[in-house]
C-alpha cells in the first residue's frame, strides 16, 4: 500500500540538457563533475547530459544490499572488481553510464594506470545490475541495457521488486524475463555468484 501511495504522488524524473550541438568533450564532462559535485550526472551517446534524482531510501537499501551481495562474492572469488552506483564509466559509444552494481574483470582493472583509474576512463564492466526505481520507465532501462551489451558488457540484470521480475541480458543478445525467481545466477561471467532475489523484493 506505501509503495503504491509513493508512485501515485511522488515522481522523479531525469533531467535531460541537450549539449549535442556543443559537443561536450570529456574534459569539458569532468570540469563539470568536478564544479558541480553534488549532481549525479551520465551522459548518453548522442551528448545529453542527464541528471540523475537522487535515490529514496527504499530503493538505497536495496541497492545497498545488492552491492554487498556482489562484493561479499568478489572478496572469495578474487577475479573482479566491484563498484557502486556512484561509479561512472564511458563506453565505447561515448555514453557516461553509472549503474546501480558492476563489476569488472581485475585484469582489466589492473591493465589501467593510476592516471586512468582515477578519471572517466573508457572502462567497461563485464557485469551490471540496475535496480529499478520509482523514476525509472522500464523501456528506458531496456534501452540502457541494449547499450550496455553493445558496447561490450557480457552480462546484465534489470531487477524490478515492485514487478518481482528480472530481466537478464547476454552477451548473445538472449533477453530472458525471470519471473519471482528464487535465485539469479551469474551463469560463466561470476562463476558460481548466485542471489536470492527474493531478499531483494
Amino acid at each position: 500500500m506505501a509503495i503504491q501511495v509513493l508512485e501515485e504522488t511522488i515522481s522523479y524524473v531525469p533531467t535531460v540538457f541537450d549539449f549535442r550541438p556543443l559537443g561536450l568533450s570529456d574534459e569539458q564532462f569532468e570540469n563539470l563533475c568536478r564544479n558541480h559535485p553534488d549532481l549525479n550526472v551520465e551522459m548518453s551517446a548522442e551528448g545529453e547530459l542527464i541528471i540523475v534524482p537522487p535515490t529514496l531510501p527504499y530503493t538505497g537499501k536495496k541497492n545497498s544490499d545488492l552491492n554487498f551481495h556482489v562484493q561479499v562474492w568478489a572478496r572469495k572469488d578474487k577475479s573482479g572488481v566491484v563498484f557502486d552506483s556512484s561509479t561512472l564509466f564511458t563506453f565505447p559509444n561515448g555514453a557516461k553510464r553509472s549503474p546501480d552494481v558492476s563489476w569488472v574483470l581485475r585484469k582489466k582493472w589492473e591493465n589501467l594506470s593510476e592516471y586512468e583509474k582515477r578519471r572517466f576512463s573508457r572502462l567497461v564492466p563485464d557485469f551490471v545490475i540496475e535496480l529499478r526505481s520509482l523514476s525509472d520507465s522500464l523501456k528506458t532501462l531496456k534501452k540502457k541495457m541494449a547499450e550496455y551489451i553493445a558496447n561490450g558488457v557480457r552480462l546484465a540484470w534489470v531487477i524490478d521488486p515492485d514487478e518481482q521480475k528480472v530481466y537478464v541480458y547476454r552477451a548473445n543478445g538472449e533477453i530472458e524475463v525471470l519471473n519471482n525467481p528464487e535465485m539469479v545466477s551469474g551463469e560463466d561471467v561470476l562463476n558460481g555468484f548466485e542471489l536470492k532475489v527474493r531478499d531483494i523484493w
